[in-house]
């Protein structure tokens, strides 16, 4: 019998140490948690864009600054990092890299830039516990030194005053 249990014991302290990281959320849980949401809606949207040749892990993605409106509190620099996060975290996704205008001389056929504007459509909307800020996240594909756009999407939502 305690030689049964010594056999068992390295498969239970496998399965005891193992058990911390099961429960483990995928993102990390901090004050950031609403804007890596919209991070992720976006990628989701820009990974299934018709105009993106497959697989999109031979595909570059020039992310431009985003535009940020001024009545939302939040900077055009996190929004750029929730966003290239959230693209760079795509299982088999594209490269990505900042866009420059540079970038757009010698620019190849796999190459495309993202441009992102995320507009306030609202007023700060109170709730009993919290606020919540309106938004749309306009996204546009185009090629680096066009102006032309080859996709567009709109992303609308809330964002929770508190979590940014």
């Amino acid at each position: 019998m305690t030689r049964r249990l010594l056999l068992l014991l390295p498969l239970f302290l496998l399965l005891v140490g193992c058990a911390g990281t099961w429960d483990a959320p995928d993102a990390p849980q901090t004050v950031r948690q609403a804007l890596l949401g919209l991070g992720k809606r976006a990628a989701e949207e820009v990974a299934t864009a018709s105009p993106l040749p497959r697989p999109s892990a031979d595909q570059v993605l020039l992310l431009a600054m985003p535009e940020v409106d001024p009545d939302l509190p939040l900077g055009d620099s996190r929004l750029l990092e929730s966003l290239t996060r959230a693209l760079l975290g795509i299982d088999q996704g594209p490269q990505v890299l900042d866009w420059r205008p540079a970038l757009s001389e010698g620019a190849g056929r796999n190459q495309w830039r993202l441009d992102s504007r995320l507009i306030a459509t609202g007023p700060r909307l109170t709730l009993s516990d919290r606020q919540l800020l309106p938004y749309r996240l306009q996204l546009t594909l185009r090629r680096p030194g066009s102006g032309t756009a080859l996709w567009e999407s709109t992303i609308d939502g809330a964002l929770d005053a508190s979590a940014l």
